[in-house]
């Protein structure tokens, strides 16, 4: 599937909103038979447009009310210790997010804490004992102004 159609479109935006809803509700929203709906859900996650369903849960609802953007910057760049890094955050479930970007850090981290001693306890058990981690700057989050909003072209 190369070319997303406008009915694609209104699949994937009621799919984000819900994904729960049933194939049914979803036909007839976007105003098509339930077979046909299924073979276009169907080719868009054969495409890997859509990559996965899930659930959109509270942080706080979960006892975790610390949340932080870590900026990392790196000892040295070798490929080794890149990996090494790379998989040490794919595995800490602190870490919910993790980019590499341009600009004065390598990687920016969100994580999520019980709280401050929580904070302290990832960055000096995890963070600081990663051979390629030379230093990390936090911003705590105050308030979360927008997240995990629908794609839309």
């Amino acid at each position: 599937m190369t070319f997303i159609e406008e009915k694609d479109h209104r699949i994937l935006k009621l799919l984000q909103e819900d994904s729960q809803m049933s194939n049914a509700e979803l036909a007839e929203a976007v105003g098509m038979s339930p077979s046909a709906l299924w073979r276009r859900v169907r080719a868009l996650e054969d495409a890997g447009i859509i990559r996965r369903y899930g659930a959109v849960v509270d942080p706080s609802a979960m006892g975790l009310h610390f949340e932080a953007i870590v900026h990392v910057h790196l000892t040295r760049h070798d490929p080794e210790r890149i990996v090494e890094f790379i998989r040490a955050v794919e595995l800490n479930s602190d870490v919910q997010e993790c980019y590499a970007t341009t600009g004065q850090a390598d990687y920016h981290l969100r994580v999520l804490c019980k709280d401050l001693a929580g904070y302290n306890v990832f960055l000096e058990e995890f963070l600081f004992r990663l051979p390629a981690v030379a230093s990390a700057q936090t911003n705590v989050v105050l308030r979360t102004i927008k997240r995990n909003r629908p794609i839309v072209p």
